[in-house]
């Protein structure tokens, strides 16, 4: 297996991006998007044959950069392992990915020795220091895979965490041009609203669509650090439950659509139904970032940017 540990300049391929060889050369995923991908597979072959890893640098002229769509050329470390020693770790690491559980592999440059980090421990592998453990946890929080140096020499921290979910209520007009920005954007989309004509297949082509009253739909979908919650159908009957459901849970955005008098109302109601004042702030209300969005593609985009701040941000409303 091959890792892209670090770049310089231009990069077809981001830091994390694996490429798979095996014994005949056969090739799944890429590092480069066929820049340098001849290369990288002679030194899986060896490092297969020898059984030992390693680090290769490898330049990305202009023109190589050009013919995979970029501007200008760069550097690229990869590094190159053999997969069988370390195939325990990687199935357990696949299932925490499969029960979408964030985890995080740290690799030791120096001799490609590993430590998986889940859910609050490191089973099996490399034994893990107070500054590597530090490390692994920061990179959890950041979703950033990249190399950390500690006393026991470099380790590449790789990152794994499920696609982050935005979980739509009230298959609406808007959430027509949503739900591709944020599949667009990596985001797994769920549309939810009981009323079969607004939440039907046709109008929402390929996406995960469900009649159900949002707190049962939001109950079964379990939502977690990775999910956002918007709240588009302008009915209490609808939006209230739904709100009510996503404040006690851990989603990272919860937005809900509506004026700022609606929005004053709605938060009145959550109160006399029993919701904490201080939880209320966490709903993005009126909903999206102030650009004068008027028209539904507009709004769209205005609250596909709000989540993106909040994600990468943690801004509060």
């Amino acid at each position: 297996m091959a890792t892209v540990v670090s770049t310089w300049g231009s990069s077809p391929r981001p830091v994390g991006s694996h490429l798979g060889i095996d014994a005949d050369g056969n090739m799944a995923g890429s590092v480069s998007g066929g820049c340098i991908e001849g290369a990288v597979v002679k030194e899986g072959i060896e490092a297969m044959q020898t059984g030992r890893p390693r680090l290769v640098e490898f330049g990305v002229t202009d023109d190589m950069a050009w013919e995979s769509g970029l501007a200008c050329g760069g550097r690229v470390r990869v590094f190159v392992e053999p997969f069988a020693p370390w195939r325990q770790l990687w199935a357990e690491a696949g299932r925490a990915l499969a029960e979408r559980r964030a985890c995080v592999v740290s690799t030791r440059l120096d001799d490609g020795h590993k430590a998986l980090y889940v859910d609050g421990e490191t089973p099996g592998g490399l034994e893990v220091s107070d500054t590597l453990l530090r490390g692994m946890l920061n990179a959890l929080e950041d979703d950033l895979s990249a190399i950390f140096e500690d006393g026991g020499g470099d380790h590449f921290l790789r990152v794994y965490a499920p696609p982050r979910r935005l979980i739509v209520i009230g298959a609406v007009h808007i959430a027509q041009f949503l739900a591709p920005m944020a599949e667009l954007a990596g985001f797994s989309v769920v549309l939810v609203d009981p009323r079969r004509a607004f939440a039907a297949e046709p109008r929402f082509p390929g996406f995960d669509v469900r009649n159900d009253w949002p707190d049962e739909a939001l109950a079964e979908l379990a939502l977690d650090r990775r999910s956002a919650v918007v709240v588009l159908t302008h009915d209490p009957k609808l939006d209230d439950p739904a709100l009510t459901a996503a404040l006690a849970s851990d989603a990272f955005y919860i937005g809900a659509l509506g004026s700022r008098r609606t929005h004053a109302q709605r938060l009145e109601r959550l109160i006399e139904s029993g919701a904490a004042p201080r939880s209320l702030d966490r709903i993005h209300g009126p909903i999206g970032c102030d650009i004068g969005a008027v028209s539904a593609a507009e709004i769209a985009v205005s609250i596909m940017a709000e989540i993106v701040s909040s994600m990468r941000k943690g801004r509060a409303p």
